[in-house]
């Protein structure tokens, strides 16, 4: 799915400044001259984690080693608020909720046994993003934008084999186009997200079955990761 989106991309940002060389009637001219101007957005998204393994053995001579081997694209919807900077920058707020899940498959390699995990997160993400925007043309205008995302995880649950911490700060890369049509914009964006801290909870007073923290002991550290399709409609 991540190879689809990046190809989406690609030819987006390569067809609509071709498709825009010849002179046309521009809507909404004025559009962007406004102080501070408000949307929303719906989307798809993925989740994953990066494992730090710690090769940690048992007394049985166990140790573990995990992966997500598929992703499960979930959904996401948010607020946009855009503060005009000058004609080529401005500051976004964007108040996201992401609902999906990740299945973490952990493996014995001493048997070859597979555990799997499924992990659902709900995560309540406050992204502040400068958004750099190229000059218009005609009626597109290409754009990157780059910005922190502090982040609280509503869904976490209790008596898993792997628990996640609730808090985490993404740094977040994005891509994307707005296109602009009669009444407002719509605005397509990928976006790439890199947790920055170690969201591995050590301490595991919930597991029923103390032997089930060996799971825990098998990672030095483990951080977040999503790659998020939007659509904004301003």
């Amino acid at each position: 799915m991540l190879r689809h989106l990046c190809i989406f991309f690609f030819l987006l940002l390569t067809i609509t400044p071709l498709s825009a060389q010849k002179n046309k009637v521009q809507t909404t001219p004025f559009i962007d001259q406004r102080r501070l101007h408000f949307g929303f957005s719906v989307g798809t998204h993925v989740q994953d984690l990066r494992f730090s393994h710690s090769g940690n053995v048992t007394v049985d001579g166990d140790s573990f080693y995990s992966e997500i081997p598929s992703f499960s694209p979930g959904f996401n919807v948010g607020l946009v608020s855009d503060l005009y900077i000058n004609p080529y920058l401005s500051m976004r707020f964007t108040p996201t909720m992401y609902f999906g899940n990740k299945t973490v498959e952990i493996r014995n390699n001493n048997t070859g046994e597979t555990v799997n995990n499924d992990i659902k997160s709900n995560y309540l993400a406050f992204p502040v993003h400068i958004k750099f925007s190229s000059k218009r043309l005609n009626n597109y205008r290409p754009y990157i934008t780059a910005g922190v995302s502090p982040t609280l995880d509503l869904a976490k649950k209790k008596n898993e084999l792997l628990q996640l911490k609730t808090y985490d700060t993404y740094l977040e890369i994005g891509l994307g186009c707005d296109i602009y049509l009669p009444f407002f914009k719509l605005i397509p964006e990928l976006k790439f997200c890199f947790g920055l801290s170690n969201v591995l909870q050590r301490n595991r007073k919930d597991l029923q079955d103390p032997l089930d923290y060996k799971y825990t002991q098998a990672y030095n550290k483990i951080s977040s990761q999503m790659v998020v399709l939007s659509f904004y409609f301003e």
